[in-house]
C-alpha cells in the first residue's frame, strides 16, 4: 500500500504541490499518493488528526496554518523551533516532528535558481506571519548589509525582528517607515497576492537593479510584482522555484532521499505559461 502524504491549506485549489510530489517519487522510485487537503480554517488540528488516523506519513502546511503547525508538534528541528512556523510535519509512532523548508528553498531559489547573490545586498521583507518567520533564520545566514521588516502592524513586525536579535539587528515598523529607503531584494510574504490586495509601498523602495521576490505565484504576474515594476523593480520573481525547493527538502525529511529540482520546476513553468 502507497505511503500517503498531503499539504493542509485554506485555499489549496491552487497547489501545484501534489504535481511536485508526484515527479520527485518518479524520480527517485519512491512508493507514495500525496493529496492536497482543504482545511476548515477553525479546523486544522482536527484535519489533521483525520488524516493520521487514516494512515498519513507526512504533510506540508501553507497558509494560514504554519503558526498552528508548530503547536501541534512534540518535536521540533532547530529552524522550525527559531522560526517559530512549520511548514513540514512527520508522523510517527503517535508523535509529530515539523520541520520548516521555507527559508532554505527561498535562498536556494534566489541565489542558485535566479543567481542574485545575497551577501551585502539590502533586503526587505513583507510581512509578519508564519511565511515570514520562516525565511529569516536562513536570510541572515545568507550575510545580507542588513534585513528589515515591514509590515501593516508595527508592532507584530518589531516583535518579530526581536526573535532574531542575537544574530543580527533587523530593522522593522509599518510599510511608511520604509519611505525615504531603497532596497536590493524585497520579499513579499504577505497573503497580498491572494487576496489581490495591493500593498502600502512607498515610492523609491526599489534601489537600481533590485529583484521584487513574492512567495506566491500564479499564471502571469502576481498583484505584488504587478506593483514592483510600476514601482521601478529591475528583476521580477515568483515563489515557483521556492516552492519546488522547499518541496524538495520536505520529501528528504520524510523519505531520506534528495530529488533533483531542476526539471521538475522547468515543467511547472512551461505549464503555467501554457
Amino acid at each position: 500500500m502507497s505511503d500517503l502524504y498531503a499539504v493542509f491549506g485554506n485555499p489549496i485549489a491552487h497547489s501545484k504541490s501534489p504535481l511536485i510530489h508526484a515527479a520527485f517519487a518518479r524520480s527517485t522510485g519512491q512508493d507514495l499518493i500525496y493529496e492536497a487537503r482543504l482545511a476548515p480554517v477553525d479546523g486544522f488540528a482536527a484535519a489533521v488528526a483525520e488524516f493520521v488516523a487514516a494512515g498519513g506519513r507526512g504533510a506540508n502546511v501553507t497558509v494560514p496554518f504554519k503558526e498552528e503547525a508548530f503547536r501541534l508538534c512534540d518535536e521540533l528541528s532547530p529552524r522550525a523551533a527559531r522560526a517559530g512556523a512549520v511548514n513540514t510535519l512527520r508522523f510517527e509512532k503517535s508523535r509529530v516532528f515539523g520541520d520548516n523548508t521555507d527559508g532554505a528553498g527561498l535562498v536556494a531559489d534566489i541565489e542558485g535558481n535566479l543567481a542574485f547573490p545575497l551577501p551585502g545586498k539590502r533586503v526587505l521583507l513583507l510581512g509578519a506571519g508564519g511565511a515570514a518567520r520562516g525565511v529569516i533564520e536562513p536570510l541572515l545566514a545568507a550575510r545580507p548589509a542588513a534585513l528589515a521588516i515591514a509590515n501593516r502592524s508595527a508592532d507584530k513586525a518589531e516583535a518579530l525582528a526581536a526573535l532574531f536579535a542575537d544574530m543580527a539587528a533587523v530593522d522593522a515598523g509599518d510599510f511608511a517607515k520604509m519611505a525615504g529607503r531603497s532596497f536590493d531584494l524585497v520579499i513579499n510574504a504577505t497573503s497580498a497576492s491572494l487576496s489581490g490586495n495591493a500593498l502600502p509601498l512607498p515610492e523609491g523602495l526599489f534601489a537600481p537593479g533590485a529583484l521584487a521576490y513574492d512567495m506566491m505565484y500564479g499564471k502571469g504576474e502576481t498583484p505584488f510584482l504587478r506593483q514592483a515594476r510600476e514601482q521601478g523593480a529591475a528583476q521580477l520573481a515568483d515563489g515557483l522555484g521556492m516552492l519546488v525547493g522547499q518541496a524538495a527538502e520536505a520529501f528528504a525529511v520524510w523519505r531520506g532521499v534528495r530529488p533533483a529540482t531542476a526539471p521538475v520546476l522547468a515543467g511547472l513553468r512551461q505549464a503555467l505559461a501554457g
